[in-house]
């Protein structure tokens, strides 16, 4: 921008002038709180309770602090070194862009004119230019003051968005991850996010005489000593009972994993048994939350003897873990699995990062003759190939993975981190929206399985994740064949010769479908893709019985993903039942539920029961 004299100014300036105008209007706001003629005394008494409470709360924070906590809050309040980008906005944006400020505060003096020109008239309020499903709420429209608020902020969003697009000099990656971060530092200025300048929560702290500030500190203090957003009420879920409640048993264990065994629900079982790796980076129970969601009862169901690993939380013995250590525990729960059932082979399920294991896995099992051990694979939103790997790519570059690096110092990565990058994808929906909702208005969170899951975060081995974000995300080298290697043999993918189901979600922004699609391409072996609705969670997570979302199959292309949706036909409800058919048609005999199909029977000695410790560890 420019100032009067026509200088050239900070760029940055596009975000500090949206503060100073969300500040000055903060302070109107203070003066409209009451109505005229003030607060009745029990009111006043009401608002000194809370004020009271307020005080107590927060000086009760503060002697509870440590190191630790603070470095919790900074993580919290820093997560992604967001000094680092605004330079980055410093050096790339060409003072040229900024020459159109005149007219960008001519269109905010227009606006605030046109707006304010109604305060106090009977007319109806003029049709705003800008509409954004934040301010969807009449409180955003029906305030002359509000409106303007809100219509200014969008339109500096819209300025600050061009010129992070018209940034010069940068790799279309670098131009991505700029235009990304500027989206993001956006969100974060929202009105809506602060308690003067959002009409809902002013309104409810009226309304409740204070309570909901009170109680929405409670609850932001509560997040920061923890560390991490806190999305549902921790308190109406325990382990083994209303979440990873499918009866089972522990029968191996090594120091990185534990296996678990369902219990059969049926007279016959197909012979050849199922294990599900699930990704490390949260917990197994994704696909066990509750007997109406969990893949693994309804698996079981279908007469599928069914095992589970359920990875260890990284902590200080780990820091020398690294890919190859999960690859091992790939083949060792393989072996382990045919030795206890006496069987020559299983089928596999790999989801996202595990999947893209499990892809490793088998080319190294290929290249050792070993592959007849595994009958059939099935990637759950997993990719081989990171061309184009989704936002996750924004935070893979150099300053990134030195930054991981730092935070890893003591041997492992706080899951922590990783849970707040998650929820910066979608920022909107998993960050600014539960902070309004729980910190400014108070509301108690709800019990949603779900999003407990979500925030039921595991530590990552530092060594091993450092090594996956550069060689996958930013290299790309598992596709090129012999570039990696493991356990002292070289990968390559194309030597994947075994059956394999691969699933990706319409609306997945951490494994894009385009970039699911291509483990098509190195595949030696028959594959089967199909699409479901939603994302990377619920896509997945998709019992028949809920009636939801839908899938597409398309069984003749085999080219591109365009063309398989072309071509595609659409099936109303879960795919489930599709993979369960495919799943039988690879290996088909039954034999009977008994003996170890039975995990802890007589002569059956196993560990403890299902869901085990390494699930309860932090």
């Amino acid at each position: 921008m420019a100032d009067d004299s026509g200088k050239a100014a900070d760029p940055a300036n596009v975000f500090a002038a949206m503060l100073q105008a969300q500040a000055a209007a903060a302070g109107d706001v203070l003066g409209k709180l009451f109505p005229a003629g003030g607060a009745k005394l029990d009111s006043a008494s009401q608002w000194a309770d809370a004020g009271q409470r307020m005080q107590a709360t927060w000086l009760g924070f503060l002697q509870q602090q440590t190191g630790d906590t603070a470095s919790r809050a900074a993580t919290l309040a820093d997560p992604a070194g967001w000094s680092a980008l605004l330079d980055s906005w410093r050096t790339h944006i060409p003072e040229g862009a900024f020459a159109r400020q005149k007219g960008l505060w001519g269109e905010i003096a227009a606006l605030w004119q046109t707006t304010l020109s109604h305060a106090g008239s009977d007319e109806a309020a003029p049709a705003l230019p800008r509409e954004d499903r934040r301010f969807a709420d009449d409180a955003w429209r029906d305030s002359p003051l509000f409106a303007l608020i809100h219509q200014t902020y969008l339109l500096l969003s819209e300025e600050a968005e061009t010129l992070a697009a018209s940034a010069k000099g940068l790799e279309p990656d670098r131009q991505a991850q700029l235009r990304f971060f500027t989206s993001a530092m956006l969100d974060a200025l929202s009105p809506a996010n602060f308690p003067l300048t959002n009409p809902q929560a002013l309104a409810k702290a009226q309304a409740t005489k204070g309570e909901s500030l009170a109680k929405g500190l409670e609850h932001l203090l509560t997040d920061l000593q923890r560390g991490q957003l806190t999305h549902s009420d921790p308190a109406s879920f325990r382990m083994g009972e209303t979440i990873a409640a499918t009866p089972g048993k522990v029968v191996h264990e090594t120091p990185l994993y534990q296996l678990i065994q369902y219990s059969p629900t049926t007279d016959k079982v197909l012979e050849t048994p199922l294990v599900i790796f699930p990704p490390w980076i949260n917990r197994f129970y994704i696909l066990d939350l509750n007997p109406a969601k969990s893949f693994v009862r309804w698996a079981t169901e279908q007469g599928i003897t069914t095992f589970m690993v359920s990875w260890k939380s990284a902590d200080e013995t780990m820091g020398e873990v690294v890919w190859d250590d999960y690859i091992a525990a790939q083949i060792d729960a393989f072996d382990a699995i045919r030795e206890r059932l006496e069987v020559p082979s299983v089928h596999t399920i790999g989801y996202c990062v595990a999947g893209t294991t499990l892809a490793a896995t088998l080319a190294i099992m290929a290249r050792r003759g070993d592959a007849d051990k595994v009958a059939s694979a099935t990637f759950f939103t997993a990719q081989v190939d990171f061309e184009n790997p989704g936002d996750l790519k924004h935070f893979v570059d150099d300053a990134q993975i030195a930054l991981i690096e730092k935070l890893g110092s003591k041997g492992y990565l706080d899951g922590r981190v990783m849970a707040m990058t998650f929820n910066l994808l979608r920022g909107r929906d998993l960050l600014w929206q539960p902070a309004i909702k729980h910190y400014l208005m108070g509301e108690d969170r709800p019990a949603f399985d779900m999003l407990h899951w979500n925030g039921d975060v595991t530590n990552l081995p530092a060594k091993w994740h450092a090594e996956y974000l550069r060689d996958l995300y930013r290299d790309n080298r598992l596709v090129v064949a012999d570039s990696l290697s493991a356990l002292g043999t070289p990968i390559d993918i194309t030597r994947i010769k075994t059956p394999c189901y691969i699933q990706a979600g319409r609306e997945d922004h951490i494994a894009p479908p385009e970039s699911v699609w291509k483990m098509t391409h190195y595949l030696g072996g028959p594959w089967t893709f199909v699409m479901a609705g939603s994302g990377h969670i619920a896509g997945v997570v998709n019992p028949p019985s809920s009636g939801k979302y839908q899938h597409w199959t398309n069984p003749d292309e085999r080219e591109s993903l365009a063309g398989f949706i072309a071509g595609a036909q659409e099936h109303k409800g879960s795919w489930w039942p599709h993979w369960a058919k495919w799943l039988r048609a690879q290996a088909p005999d039954d034999v009977a539920a008994k003996g170890k199909r039975k995990p802890g029977n007589k002569n059956d000695p196993v560990i403890e029961d299902a869901p085990g410790r390494y699930v309860r560890t932090r």
